[in-house]
C-alpha cells in the first residue's frame, strides 16, 4: 500500500479550509479502495494576526478588507455558507462570527497533532467558529474540544497559561511564508505537488493519483 503525506496550511478562521478538507476526505475515501492511505498534518496560518482581543464582526471586517460593500459581502457569504452545506458541514453561525486571532488555537493544535488527534480537534474548532459562532481561541472552545476527543484539559489550560508551542507555530507560519504561501487553504502532497484552494473532489483525486504514481515510478 502507498502511503501519501499531506500537509495542508490552514488557519480555523478560514471558511474554505473545511470546504477543502472535506473535498479532499472524498478523495481520500474514493482512493482508499486503490490501496492508497494518507497521513494529514495541519499547518498554521493566521489571518487576522493583529486582530486585538474583542475581534470584531465578519460582516463589517470582511467589506473593509476587500473593499466591498456589506450587501455584497453577506451574499458572498452565503455563496460559501451553501457550498458548505453541500458536504454536511454547518455553517450556520457563519454570519455571526467575528473575525478573531487564531494564535492560540494553533498552539494547542499543535499539541493535538501529538496526540494524534489533529483532524478532530481542527474540524470541532471549524464547527464551534462556523457553526456556533463561536471564538475558536477561547479558553472555554478549546478546553471543551479537548473533553470531547478525551484530551487532558489541563495541559491545555496550562498551553494557555505559558508561551508553550508559541515558537513552533511561529517558525512554520515563517516557512510556509518563505514558500510563498499566501493564501489558504493550501495542500502540499508528499512534498512534491502544491494544491492551491477549495478544489473540487475529482481534482484533489487526480492530483493524489499523480503523485502515487510518481512514487511508485521511483520506488
Amino acid at each position: 500500500m502507498t502511503k501519501l503525506k499531506i500537509d495542508i496550511v490552514s488557519d480555523v478562521a478560514c471558511p474554505w479550509c473545511p470546504i477543502g478538507y472535506k473535498r479532499l476526505e472524498a478523495a481520500m475515501r474514493e482512493l482508499a479502495e486503490e490501496d492508497l492511505s494518507f497521513a494529514v498534518e495541519w499547518h498554521p496560518f493566521e489571518l487576522a494576526p493583529d486582530m486585538p482581543a474583542e475581534g470584531e464582526g465578519i460582516i463589517s471586517h470582511l467589506a473593509h478588507k476587500y473593499g466591498r460593500s456589506e450587501v455584497e459581502t453577506v451574499t458572498a457569504q452565503e455563496g460559501i455558507i451553501a457550498a458548505a452545506r453541500k458536504l454536511g458541514l454547518d455553517f450556520g453561525g457563519a454570519l455571526k462570527r467575528r473575525a478573531v486571532n487564531t494564535f492560540d488555537a494553533h498552539r494547542v493544535l499543535m499539541w493535538a497533532g501529538e496526540q494524534d488527534r489533529q483532524t478532530e480537534f481542527a474540524l470541532a474548532l471549524f464547527d464551534a467558529y462556523f457553526g456556533k459562532a463561536e471564538n475558536p481561541a477561547s479558553p472555554e472552545v478549546l478546553r471543551r474540544v479537548a473533553d470531547s476527543l478525551r484530551l487532558d484539559t489541563v495541559t491545555v489550560d496550562e498551553i494557555l497559561a505559558s508561551n508553550r508551542y508559541a515558537d513552533a507555530v511561529r517558525k512554520q507560519e515563517q516557512s510556509v511564508q518563505r514558500a510563498g504561501i499566501h493564501a489558504v487553504p493550501t495542500f502540499l502532497v508528499d512534498g512534491k505537488l502544491l494544491i492551491q484552494g477549495a478544489q473540487p473532489p475529482a481534482a484533489f483525486t487526480d492530483a493524489l493519483r499523480r503523485v502515487s504514481a510518481q512514487d511508485v515510478a521511483a520506488a
